[in-house]
Order: structure tokens, then sequence, then C-alpha cells
């Protein structure tokens, strides 16, 4: 099933962060019909760095590539600002879909961008993102192929500018409208109340960013369409590797910590060896 159609239906879209194949693996057995793959990811495990403009289109692209090689579900990838004006807006478009992309996230922040959820952003103006998006709608290679427009500007101009442009990026073109970082409940609702009826609404589930954690089903009801996490497997596995790595260096052993990690079987059994030295068995000649 496409992006497109999924959308089409009244239950809410979770996609969890990803930032490759076997974390896109993982969330896909776990039963999710989409995933997320952040800059912001890339740069934590890839980089070791912030979300601040450091990565490239060809570090997500390859990331992206990886991840379709292992997974079948659709992606959502972010694109940040598209890496410079239009064309290098259409340019990110052609890369990503051939790396298999279902939908490019873009955003109005200057490049390099930062954080949605960090201090000190600026804005481009809401006429130079129009055109951004209008040339990314001419470069797609297929309609199925979505652009969820960003706008970062309720922390920078505040919430009614913020309202003012994602309407003109949605009559630009925007296939999904997400406004970055609503500071409260109200301001969710009152994004909900004016586009829900009129597109898909995405909204960013950070961990302690600047918008209240709201459930999946709570913003369902408000009328969002996406709730992305981004950002969450990383700071979990960052978390229990601190916790590792600590214990490895205090007790020169991984025994104590073996109840909250797979031994070689486990992972094995989860990462599907069997089945594919199965399948390559098949080819290989050593099984007629």
């Amino acid at each position: 099933m496409s992006l497109r159609t999924r959308l089409q239906k009244d239950e809410i879209l979770v996609a969890p962060g990803v930032y490759d194949g076997l974390t896109a693996s993982l969330a896909e057995a776990a039963g999710f019909e989409a995933l997320y793959l952040s800059g912001a990811a890339v740069a934590y495990t890839r980089l070791g760095r912030p979300d601040i403009g450091l990565t490239t289109a060809s570090e997500m692209a390859d990331t992206m590539m990886l991840i379709a090689d292992r997974s079948e579900l659709p992606v959502i990838i972010d694109a940040d600002t598209g890496f410079g004006n239009a064309l290098n807006a259409q340019r990110t478009m052609r890369l990503y879909e051939r790396a298999g992309a279902s939908a490019l996230q873009v955003e109005d922040q200057t490049y390099p961008k930062r954080c949605g959820h960090l201090a000190d952003k600026s804005l481009i103006p809401a006429s130079e993102m129009v055109g951004k998006i209008t040339a990314m709608a001419d470069a797609r290679a297929t309609d199925e192929t979505l652009i969820i427009a960003r706008t970062d500007a309720i922390a920078v101009e505040g919430f009614a500018a913020a309202e003012d442009r994602a309407g003109a990026y949605l009559e630009a073109g925007a296939d999904v409208l997400f406004v970055e970082a609503p500071q409260n409940r109200d301001q969710l609702e009152t994004i909900a109340r004016r586009f829900a009826p009129r597109v898909p609404l995405l909204a960013n589930m950070v961990e302690g960013g600047a918008t209240p954690i709201t459930r999946a089903g709570d913003l369902e009801s408000l009328g969002f369409s996406i709730v992305i996490f981004p950002g969450g497997i990383v700071r979990a596995l960052a978390k229990t590797a601190q916790d590792y790595y600590q214990s490895l260096a205090q007790h020169g052993s991984n025994k104590p910590f073996a109840e909250r990690m797979f031994d070689f079987n486990g992972l094995n059994a989860v990462i599907g060896t069997d089945e594919i030295l199965t399948t390559g068995a098949r080819y290989d000649g050593s099984k007629s």
C-alpha cells in the first residue's frame, strides 16, 4: 500500500524513527506501517554529532538505500532544507526517490538548519519556500512521492505567522503539512482545526522538546494523520549503550549485563540469519 493510499484511512499513522537496516527491521517486526528517517538520527549515529545541519544529502540517501534494502515499508525521509535553493531541492527529490523514499519532508529554515526544538533558528522568506515546494513537485518522478512541508515559524515569527506560512505551502502543492514545535495543546488544536479538513497533518513527538508529548490516539482525535517519533530510538539505545560500556569497563565482562542484551544466538534469530543462509544455499549449489 502506498503512503498516499494509507493516509486516506481515518486511523493515524504512527511512524517510528529508524536510522539503519537493523532498526528498520525491528520496527517493521513490531507491526508499524511506515518508518521515519530523520537527519537528526543520522547525525547522532553516523557522526556522533547534534542536529545542526552537518549531515549531507548523500549520507541520507546512502542510509535510505540500506533501509529500503532491508524493509519494504514506506519511509518518510527528512530532506532538511533541500540542501540549498530550489534547484538543490529538486536534486534532493530525485536522489531520495531513487534511494527508495516514499515522502520527503522539507522545511523553511535557512541552510544549514538546526533541530526544530533547538533555539535560535532562522527562516527563509515564505516565497522562497513556496518556490522549493513547487520545484520539488515538478521534479518528482511520481505523484505517489509525497511532499511534506514543514514550517519552523512558531519559534521565530510566532504562531500566527506559522499558520500563514502553512497555508501558503499548502497552496503551493504540499501533500502534508507539518507545523513544527507547537508549544501547548491549544496550538495543536488550532492547527488541526484550521488545516485537518483540507490536508493530512503531521505531528512530531520529541522527548524533552517544545511540544507536549501526546498519545497517538489523542492526536488522531484532534485530526492529525501522522505522528512521528524521530529520535526516540536513538535516545533509548544511547542510554542503553552508555550503561553497557560503563558496565563492561567496571566489570571486565558482559556477564553482569547479560539480561539486558541478546546473546549470539538471540541476535541471529532476530536478524534472520538461518533464513538468509537457507536462501543463499538455494543458489550456491550446495543443496539440490
